[in-house]
């Protein structure tokens, strides 16, 4: 039978703070809601996979609790380390200085995040300068050696979930936490997307979302993305 695949983004992290890698008090209301909504529906996993992040460890933790806490089965976890986000920090650190000399558009989204930096505006400017900088990086027109590519970042996730696809076929429903760029890597993988189109899908997909996929042999396809059924109020919509 058909197996499904259920991508889970994590809840919202400590953006801007000196630990990204840690949920936020919204993000874990995010998590909870989304187990939440599984107790409701019945919805039970034969298997539970998690990216090797503390946002991603959390988000399973707090949602796999409201579900063991209602009566209903839990899996053990198993952590994959190859279901890690790329490393955006270091994408931007490396990349924005030599894509400055050469970019004007980057060069004014560097120089307005500075100038801007100790304002509420910060973030917003960042995440806009993050986003240019993650397009260039994503065309592999500036691939640096020690950083891994676009291309070698899809090719890990998609090793990753080819390993997870053979080891749960037949019929069982499989659920996955990570981040954004797993989920775009596996959104352009099935819809055939250029690193262009998928890099898009990195800061699409919101904070506590889902996305499936059915897959039953070769077959592998997307049944939905970033599905938010369990938020049922604006403050819980976030990107990052």
């Amino acid at each position: 039978g058909m197996s499904v695949l259920t991508l889970v983004r994590h809840g919202q992290a400590s953006y801007m703070s000196e630990d990204y890698d840690r949920l936020s008090a919204l993000g874990e209301e995010q998590s909870r809601k989304l187990g939440e909504f599984w107790v409701r529906h019945e919805i039970v996993f034969d298997v539970c996979f998690s990216g090797p992040a503390r946002r991603h460890t959390r988000t399973v933790e707090i949602a796999g609790e409201a579900v063991r806490e209602a009566g209903l089965p839990w899996p053990n976890v198993q952590i994959v380390a190859e279901l890690d986000e790329f490393d955006a920090f270091r994408v931007a650190r490396e990349l924005t200085p030599l894509l400055i000399d050469c970019d004007p558009e980057i060069r004014r989204l560097n120089e307005e995040f500075f100038s801007n930096r100790h304002s509420p505006e910060a973030g917003r400017l960042l995440q806009k300068l993050f986003e240019a900088v993650s397009r260039s990086w994503c065309s592999g027109q500036y691939d640096i050696p020690d950083l891994e590519s676009w291309a070698q970042f899809r090719a890990r996730v998609q090793r990753a979930i080819d390993e997870i696809r053979q080891a749960t076929s037949g019929g069982k429903n499989v659920a996955l936490f990570t981040s954004g760029g797993v989920i775009a890597a596996t959104v352009a993988r099935v819809l055939d997307l250029s690193p262009e189109r998928a890099i898009e899908f990195v800061w699409l997909t919101r904070n506590g979302s889902f996305s499936e996929f059915l897959f039953s042999g070769e077959r592998f396809s997307m049944h939905s993305h970033n599905s938010i059924p369990h938020f049922d109020e604006r403050r819980l919509l976030t990107y990052r």
